[in-house]
């Protein structure tokens, strides 16, 4: 009697103590769409904030987010300041992060949004709406891209996204 006691009590350790030990493999945001396969990118370009061409190429060896907004978008005004506190986060220094504004608007506008919401951390980029959207498949924005060290979108978030969500930063530290 005392020995099936103590089975039980070690089987009840043992569901507590490994419960609590699994990793996340998935955090708990209805938005995030984590891809069974990595989808391939081809050569993407775009322009940084000196008006200077970028590819996506310049970014291989960091996990890459690439969040497509415009100045008009309600949720990316939400969205953005949370994107820059996860940039200045220590944890997160290695993640290069390229929110890329596709409304086709000036740079002066950009730079004024960015100001307007106190945003510090982050760099503006732009690029062609038609090209972009046409390549990344986008249906809409805020839209998320999450690229692998390879080069290799591996999951995408479409609408916004708290970027300071604990659950979602979990899931992020272990893709580094």
């Amino acid at each position: 009697m005392k020995y099936k006691k103590l089975n039980y009590l070690a089987f009840f350790i043992y569901l507590i103590s490994s419960s609590g030990s699994y990793s996340i493999e998935r955090p708990d945001i209805n938005n995030l769409l984590i891809h069974a396969e990595k989808r391939a990118i081809e050569k993407i370009e775009f322009f940084n904030s000196k008006k200077m061409r970028e590819s996506l190429e310049n970014y291989k060896q960091n996990l890459t987010i690439i969040n497509f907004w415009a100045t008009w978008c309600e949720p990316c005004k939400e969205e953005m300041p949370h994107l820059d506190k996860l940039v200045s986060k220590n944890k997160f220094k290695e993640i290069k992060v390229i929110p890329i504004n596709i409304a086709d608007e000036k740079l002066e506008k950009s730079k004024e949004f960015f100001d307007k919401l106190n945003i510090k951390n982050l760099e503006i980029f732009y690029g062609s709406s038609l090209n972009l959207a046409k390549e990344f498949k986008l249906r809409g924005i805020p839209t998320t891209i999450f690229i692998d060290k390879e080069g290799y979108e591996f999951a995408r978030a479409i609408g916004f996204i708290d970027f300071e969500n604990k659950s979602f930063l979990d899931w992020l530290s272990n893709q580094l």
